[in-house]
């Protein structure tokens, strides 16, 4: 199968209406939101066209999603979640929301490992509950002895607490082992704290890694965890998500209102089944395709920008650099957007270790990975 990423050329990929393509102007390389340049699978395609055709634009139908998620899981990692335990919810993010309202309250706080997804903190906050962070080490990965005084800190004076781990990390892209999730989850579970796990970008670890998800170990028998096709496949515009409980945090979910459900696109839930059943010989030319521009992307950064700071990642579409060495200032993003027309996310937002830094979306076309990283070399 062709590789997706040599799909839509850049004249093609300015009519979209997408955020990503028309926020900035058409000068400008949006390497930024996560969204990649693909078009979807071929079998994800006819889905939605046959039920528009159909008018079938009703309500979403949960089993549709879990059983499909039930039988990827089964395939890809060798693991078999019970579809009856699961819940639908809109997307990943809402997910978490609701899962955390089960777990805490109002004042409450949440561990975060950072640098991290952005709307951890957003969402977050805006739920009413305080982040307080675990750093990661300096090699990506987490460090229990961060997350361990997180916990201490987040449960003092016998408060309830939450940890939102990211499985596979984004901004870093590290997967996390099985050991190092157990032992973050033991730490988590000895201070009463509940883990919630973001594990959207499961199917995208690199060949040769395997993702291994938070409530298949022992350990995370408590924890939930929340799971979309939507940038595997790349369907954001999409929504669709599953929460998926740890064997004993299956009474946990249940408390979920089942209005929640009702926040998932019925078109979602179509597409992303299909992904998921059908979709297979697509994933595996996109991860290929996405190795290949993985050493690409150090490739060029070597002979042009030998300076910047970069590990490649074992799984997502993303790509953190350190762009410390160029004395671009905490938020190089903003720098490189207004000299070289190339935007990338902003680093600071991701948390502790976030200034100097930016994340890429190497997502795209080898000729458009290539071109930015010429612009950016020449900015600098």
């Amino acid at each position: 199968m062709d590789n997706p990423l040599d799909g839509p050329g850049l004249e093609a990929l300015h009519t979209r209406r997408s955020v990503k393509w028309q926020l900035y102007g058409p000068d400008v390389l949006p390497l930024w939101v996560a969204e990649m340049d693909v078009v979807p699978a071929a079998p994800v395609q006819r889905a939605v066209v046959e039920a528009m055709s159909a008018g079938d634009t009703g309500y979403p139908w949960a089993a549709d999603y879990t059983e499909a998620l039930a039988s990827f899981a089964a395939h890809r990692w060798g693991w078999q979640p019970d579809p009856e335990t699961m819940s639908l919810v809109p997307d990943v993010m809402l997910g978490v929301v609701e899962v955390l309202k089960l777990l805490t309250s109002p004042g409450d706080a949440v561990v975060v490992s950072s640098p991290v997804y952005p709307p951890f903190f957003q969402f977050v906050q805006s739920l009413g509950r305080r982040v307080v962070e675990a750093p990661l080490t300096a090699e990506g990965r987490l460090d229990p002895v961060t997350v361990e005084d997180a916990c201490a800190t987040a449960t003092r004076d016998g408060a309830r607490a939450a940890y939102l781990l990211c499985n596979p990390q984004n901004p870093t892209g590290a997967v996390h082992t099985p050991e190092e999730l157990t032992a973050v989850l033991e730490i988590a579970a000895a201070f009463g704290v509940r883990v919630v796990a973001d594990e959207i970008h499961a199917p995208l670890a690199r060949p040769g890694t395997q993702f291994t998800p938070v409530v298949s170990l022992p350990a995370g028998s408590r924890a939930v965890s929340l799971m979309s096709a939507s940038k595997a496949f790349n369907l954001a515009g999409l929504k669709a998500a599953v929460a998926v409980p740890g064997p004993d945090a299956v009474g946990d979910l249940a408390r979920i209102p089942e209005e929640v459900s009702h926040g998932a696109s019925h078109l979602g839930v179509i597409a992303h089944r299909a992904a998921y059943l059908d979709g297979g010989p697509w994933l595996d030319a996109l991860l290929e395709g996405l190795a290949a521009n993985r050493r690409l992307l150090g490739e060029l950064l070597a002979d042009q920008l030998p300076e910047v700071g970069y590990r490649e990642p074992e799984g997502t579409f993303l790509a953190w650099l350190d762009f410390s060495a160029y004395d671009l200032g905490p938020d190089p993003a903003a720098t490189l957007l207004e000299r070289a027309k190339v935007a990338l996310h902003p680093g600071p937002g991701f948390g502790h270790g976030g200034a100097g830094h930016a994340r890429l979306n190497f997502g795209t076309s080898p000729a458009i990975l290539c071109e930015a990283v010429a612009r950016i070399a020449a900015a600098v």
